[in-house]
């Protein structure tokens, strides 16, 4: 699965909201590299069709890896906004070059290993490539072996994760 987030996240939605909320959360090249993410139901419906689809290993999906997603590759920048305005933090619309944030995740990572800091940079060389590529793949493969289609639309999980803010997770959202 690419991406994961939802109601319950403990590590995406979280790290964005923190960091949008101290003023430290930068969108990397302007935000416009289509990312492709996946609703956490999704990802949960992918794993129990491709477990019932291994029937042996005569199975068509035996051996195979899948790429899973919701389908529905958007903006990095409005994907991160649409994520914090559902979780009720500040959105962002500052930015700092894909350059920039390359060489700024090499020096924190270097900083980080010289003084053997804790925890992870706030940036990485990883990280500002992530953030600034294009990411989505072709779903044809899991469709076709496992009849993986998304349930859950993107707009929807962001409804979730905002009734979920509410406190009115499982109600009636309106």
């Amino acid at each position: 699965p690419r991406l994961v987030w939802g109601p319950g996240d403990r590590h995406l939605v979280p790290r964005l909201v923190a960091r949008a909320e101290q003023g430290r959360l930068r969108l990397v090249d302007g935000g416009g590299a289509a990312v492709d993410s996946t609703v956490i139901d999704n990802a949960v419906d992918a794993h129990v069709l491709a477990a019932d689809a291994l029937d042996g290993e005569s199975s068509a999906c035996a051996g195979k890896a899948y790429f899973i997603s919701n389908g529905e590759p958007r903006p990095m920048g409005t994907l991160i906004n649409q994520l914090l305005e559902a979780s009720g933090a500040p959105t962002v619309d500052k930015g700092i070059s894909g350059r920039f944030a390359f060489v700024l995740g090499a020096g924190l990572e270097a900083i980080w290993t010289v003084f053997r800091l804790g925890g992870e940079p706030p940036m990485t060389r990883f990280l500002a490539r992530q953030l600034s590529t294009p990411n989505w793949y072709d779903l044809s493969a899991a469709a076709r072996d496992l009849g993986y289609r998304p349930a859950v639309s993107l707009d929807e999980g962001l409804e979730r994760l905002a009734c979920e803010r509410r406190g009115n997770l499982g109600k009636d959202p309106s």
